[in-house]
């Protein structure tokens, strides 16, 4: 039965991203959307274990994790299709708010640890729940988001077994998405209108 409640709460999840990452960049409905995301992930964790109170590795693999990506970045700026795919996610950030978008990105990515490092994590096991992560980011039909998705991922599922709950993937998760809001949108400037 409960695998059943967290397999409603994913197919939610994901049409509710999908449906985020179409809408209109710095639109209302792209934040409605995604708070909604997070507030779906969130509802559908229920009691998630916190783990080792650790900070410093989570922190500093974040920071890893986000050197790695930029340098990733600094080469899909050469390759159109990863061109168009980041600049089409980072579109979100030139035309929104800062602080609301990225309040949106640090509250969505903490909600994705709890739900998929957490409730995931013990109805289905490790390998399972990174790969319904992936499948579950495929709604937004970016290629850049799945291989980002794929790799991270496969970094906190790591991060989850080895500290045995949610707290070292979340804060590795908020350190890395915040860098990348913070460094990323500079290399892919949006269009001249």
């Amino acid at each position: 039965m409960r695998k059943g409640r967290l397999a409603g709460v994913l197919a939610t999840g994901s049409g509710l991203l999908g449906a985020s990452l179409a809408s209109r960049p710095g639109s209302r409905r792209f934040h409605v959307l995604t708070a909604s995301v997070a507030a779906t992930w969130f509802a559908g964790a229920g009691r998630v274990p916190r783990g080792r109170r650790d900070v410093v590795q989570p922190v500093l693999a974040g920071a890893g994790a986000f050197g790695v990506f930029y340098g990733c970045a600094l080469v899909s700026r050469r390759i159109p299709p990863l061109r168009r795919a980041i600049a089409g996610v980072l579109d979100h950030a030139h035309r929104g708010s800062t602080p609301s978008v990225a309040a949106t990105a640090l509250v969505t990515g903490a909600a994705e640890e709890v739900f998929f490092r957490g409730a995931l994590h013990d109805a289905f096991g490790p390998g399972k729940a990174t790969a319904l992560y992936v499948l579950s980011t495929t709604a937004t039909r970016n290629p850049a988001l799945v291989l980002a998705s794929a790799v991270m991922g496969t970094l906190f599922t790591l991060q989850r077994g080895r500290s045995g709950g949610v707290q070292a993937p979340l804060l590795t998760h908020v350190v890395w998405s915040a860098l990348m809001l913070a460094f990323l949108p500079r290399l892919f400037p949006p269009p001249n209108p």
